[in-house]
């Protein structure tokens, strides 16, 4: 296969990702995490969402930081949806890993300036995560090549440098509860995407950065969770400024 052929064909696997109604994301799922960014271990799960049009698919170009903002890398294990999933028991294990088509590897970008500063003064913070290209994610990876999604690692590096490093098997909450909790707020339908949280290690990058991301199953990297995305400066008209 020629290298156009390849990329076409990554491009096209990657396009039914576009197919998302929304992309569902639980925060504070690694306690590691949580104890870096000084914050609270959640009692229950919670999420917040980005918009669909924050996804950046392999090949579509980089990641934009938008002028006065200190944007932050968060890697993570997605979920793609391929059942609708509604009032979900959180006990059912076989329905919840039944619901899910395949998995991702995705890169939660923050503004994390824009959120501080909504969180101190108690307002929303969904600019904070829903810039253009806020969200570079990998081709679909099947679900053959994740045997347990409880039992893998992500990891992500910037300029060949190790960042994070961390096992799924750290969640908080694992998948069957993530999805119950969501499903009995919101239908989850196919297409829809479930980021189950990032692990030790979040940081900024600037215009120049290139990171890598991706995932290990039994210690071998899985060849579709594999992203490389460089980082440069947003031709857009928004500047940070205090709300």
């Amino acid at each position: 296969m020629t290298a156009l052929r390849r990329c076409m064909a990554t491009m096209a696997s990657s396009r039914g990702l576009r197919q998302a109604g929304k992309v569902v994301c639980i925060g504070r799922n690694y306690a590691a995490h949580i104890a870096e960014l000084e914050n609270a271990k959640p009692k229950q799960p919670f999420f917040f969402l980005k918009p669909p049009s924050s996804m950046l698919l392999p090949g579509e170009g980089p990641c934009l930081r938008p002028r006065g903002v200190d944007m932050h890398f968060e890697v993570e294990l997605a979920l793609v949806m391929g059942k609708m999933v509604r009032d979900l028991r959180a006990e059912d294990k076989q329905g919840a890993m039944g619901a899910i088509e395949a998995y991702a590897v995705a890169i939660d970008m923050t503004a994390r300036n824009t959120q501080d500063e909504a969180k101190k003064k108690g307002l929303p913070w969904s600019i904070a995560k829903g810039f253009d290209t806020f969200l570079p994610m990998s081709r679909p990876i099947p679900k053959a090549a994740v045997a347990d999604p409880h039992d893998a690692d992500l990891y992500l590096d910037v300029n060949g440098q190790a960042r994070q490093r961390g096992s799924t098997g750290l969640m908080v909450y694992r998948i069957p509860r993530i999805l119950s909790d969501i499903s009995r707020v919101m239908t989850l339908h196919p297409g829809d995407i479930v980021l189950t949280g990032t692990p030790a290690g979040v940081g900024p990058v600037a215009p120049g950065d290139v990171m890598r991301a991706g995932l290990l199953v039994g210690g071998r990297e899985v060849a579709e969770g594999r992203i490389e995305v460089r980082v440069e400066e947003s031709p857009s008209s928004y500047v940070f400024a205090e709300t």
